[in-house]
Formats: structure tokens, C-alpha cells, sequence
């Protein structure tokens, strides 16, 4: 088996398991307790918050760790935005961009349904940019929020976070961005960035499921969504997951130690394998921006196929990838992503997405790149 959905889930990694296990098995007590077993697992969650910290160039405070990206980008959404109305009932308005993942999107609809928001939307272009101009002119008086992906989970594309959340600072407005696609391929320094908030998953690193941090720059006021016993300075109550938190943070800081080698070696298996794709296979439409994507995406249209077909078919001949994001998995309607960047819903359906993790090679590549050929020749053969 090729696997090629690497923007769907990673393997764990033999360090990260190892890391971890100790927090499992002999010091396995709860970091609220007073007694040497807890004291142990408060240490090893101090630790690991520290180098969180240290990767995202931030202080340690400034670092919570959740369930995952779920999670971090409610927290995140709903947080802010609703301490910023508390403080000021005037600030009800959030700005996300078109193609957001479903954890932003329905986070800010929640707050339009239940606490009187209303949600800007930024356009994006054909490439899935988010311009800083489209930006400022999404931006109202009352808003209390923006929230734009790092880099997104279809089709690569990297946005200009940068530039966008100076846009948001100059009007006073909270920056948040999902960067969970991002973590272990693009820079993550937080002060570089000039964002307000971050979320990271750990299983997209090599950490197991069910990790992930939340980044709140500490000047920046968050309501939490989860209340209890003030765990995570009060920001996110319940017994903290130490072996999660471990893990996150050594698979943070592994895939910080060869971010730029990693990103350079698979970037260009990546141009090799879209090359091949699309002298390969007649009418093969790449979509997300030519240059500006992540290493690890390849994302492409073929009409007059239907995208599941050949994800059938591509499975029948040894490689794993997917149609687009997994949290919409199986659904019928053609994906709000290649929609809002403008294609058509019948081309939008016969979307393919590619993604690596840093253990790809040329040869499985080029075997794939064999199997897209024959699966769409054998897709179209048959009618779609």
C-alpha cells in the first residue's frame, strides 16, 4: 500500500510512542494531585508546555493544550470572539475566509445562531488566496475576530498570514489562524507571524489522535468553553491528557529539527509527481495555487470522472489518498472549498486530493503517479 493521505491522519512515531509511554504506565497520576506520582506527571506536562513554547516562540503560558484542531479552533472562535462581546456588546461581528475548515466555519456559525453575531465571509481567488485588500474590506467597526487558515486541507494552498494579520492589527481586531495543515511544513513562530492565536493537531505530526494546543498571545482575553476545575490556567478544565501533551510536544519539536530539509526534499517530489499527473492524464486540472501550496499537497480535478470512482480504483491498485478533507467524508455535495475558488460542482466532484508525510518517496511516487493514469482511463472507459 502507497499511503497518500497524509492530510488526514500521519502514523505515530516510534520516538513520540516512546516519549509518551512512561506517562501511561509507571507515572500515570493525575498533575492536580499533591502527592510524588502527580508531582512527576505536573513536571512532565511543564516540560512539555516549555517546548511547545519554544517552537512557536512564545511563552509557556501562552500555551493550551486540547483534544486536537477541533477543539483548539472552537475554542479559539467562540473563545474570543465572545470575551470581545462581553467587554463590548457592539463587537458581534467575526470575518472567516471561504474556505475554512468545518471547525472554524460551524464555530462561527454557532455564534451567529446563538449569541447574535453576524459572519463575514472573505472571498478567496481561483488560487484560494485570501488577498490582504479582501480582507480590509470584509473588517466593520464591530468586529470582533478574524479567523483565516494557515494553509489549507484540499488543495495546499498557503495564505499570506502575515500580511493578513497585520491588516486585522492595524484595526484592532484579534487574529486567529488554523494551522493545522501547516505544523511541521511552514514556519510556526508566533511573534514572526504577528497572530493572536494558533491551532495545531498532533496527529497530522506523528502524535497520536486526540492531542492538539491552542496558542492565545497572553494580552488576548478568551472565554472558556469547557468549566470546571481551572486546569490549564483557567482556560480549559478537566484532567490534563500528560501523555498528549507529551507526545504533541515531541512530535512539535521533531518535525521543527527537519522542517527546512523535509519541506525542500518532499516540495520536490511533489512538482515531480504533479508534472507527471498532468502530462499523464488528458484534461487533469490542479487546483489550489501553482506555487504557493504546501509540500506535502497535490490536488487535482478530473472531469468526466467521478472523484470516488477513482479513489475506488486507485485503492484496487495499491494507493490510499482521498477526495478532500476527511471531516466531510462521505458527504454528497461537491466540496464548499473547490466551490468557493470557482469550479463548477460537476468538475468540484471529481476532485483527488494527494498528501505526504515526510517518509514518501520518488519510487512511491512515480508508482502513483502510473496508478492515477490507469484509474482515470479506466473511470472514463466506463462511462464516469
Amino acid at each position: 500500500m502507497i499511503f497518500l493521505d497524509a492530510a488526514a491522519t500521519t502514523p505515530v512515531r516510534r520516538e513520540v510512542l516512546e516519549a509518551m509511554w512512561p506517562y501511561m504506565t509507571g507515572d500515570f497520576g493525575n498533575p492536580s494531585s499533591h502527592h510524588a506520582l502527580g508531582a512527576s506527571a505536573a513536571a512532565a506536562l511543564a516540560d512539555a508546555r516549555d517546548s511547545v513554547a519554544a517552537v512557536l516562540g512564545c511563552r509557556p503560558g501562552e500555551v493550551t493544550f486540547t483534544s486536537g484542531g477541533t477543539e483548539a479552533d472552537n475554542m479559539a472562535v467562540k473563545g474570543i470572539a465572545l470575551a470581545r462581546q462581553a467587554a463590548n456588546p457592539q463587537l458581534n461581528r467575526v470575518v472567516i475566509s471561504a474556505v475554512e475548515h468545518p471547525a472554524v466555519e460551524e464555530s462561527a456559525l454557532y455564534l451567529e445562531r446563538f449569541h447574535g453575531f453576524t459572519v463575514d465571509v472573505v472571498p478567496v481567488d481561483r488560487a484560494g488566496l485570501v488577498t490582504p485588500e479582501a480582507l480590509r474590506a470584509a473588517l466593520r467597526p464591530e468586529t470582533a475576530l478574524v479567523s483565516v487558515m494557515y494553509a489549507n486541507n484540499e488543495v495546499g494552498t498557503i495564505q499570506p498570514v502575515t500580511e493578513l494579520a497585520a491588516v486585522a492589527r492595524q484595526a484592532g481586531v484579534p487574529f486567529h489562524t488554523d494551522a493545522v495543515q501547516a505544523a511541521g511544513w511552514l514556519p510556526l513562530d508566533t511573534r514572526t507571524l504577528g497572530i493572536d492565536a494558533m491551532s495545531i493537531s498532533g496527529h497530522k505530526l506523528g502524535a497520536p489522535k486526540g492531542c492538539g494546543v491552542l496558542f492565545v498571545r497572553g494580552r488576548t482575553r478568551i472565554e472558556p468553553l469547557l468549566h470546571g476545575g481551572g486546569q490549564e490556567r483557567g482556560r480549559r478544565s478537566g484532567t490534563e491528557n500528560v501523555s498528549g501533551a507529551v507526545a504533541m510536544a515531541t512530535a512539535l519539536t521533531l518535525a521543527q529539527a527537519s522542517q527546512q530539509e523535509q519541506r525542500r526534499r518532499v516540495a520536490a517530489l511533489r512538482d515531480m509527481f504533479i508534472s507527471a499527473v498532468l502530462t499523464g492524464v488528458p484534461g487533469a486540472v490542479l487546483t489550489g495555487h501553482p506555487s504557493r501550496r504546501l509540500p506535502s499537497v497535490a490536488s487535482f480535478c478530473f472531469p468526466g470522472t467521478s472523484g470516488e470512482s477513482v479513489l475506488l480504483e486507485l485503492e484496487r491498485q495499491g494507493v490510499v489518498c482521498s477526495s478532500g478533507s476527511a471531516c466531510a467524508a462521505g458527504a454528497d455535495a461537491p466540496s464548499p472549498v473547490l466551490t468557493a475558488l470557482g469550479y463548477e460542482a460537476e468538475v468540484a466532484q471529481t476532485a483527488v486530493r494527494f498528501s505526504f508525510d515526510t517518509a514518501v518517496t520518488g519510487e512511491d511516487l512515480n508508482t502513483a503517479a502510473g496508478a492515477v493514469r490507469h484509474a482515470v482511463e479506466s473511470v472514463r472507459a466506463l462511462g464516469g
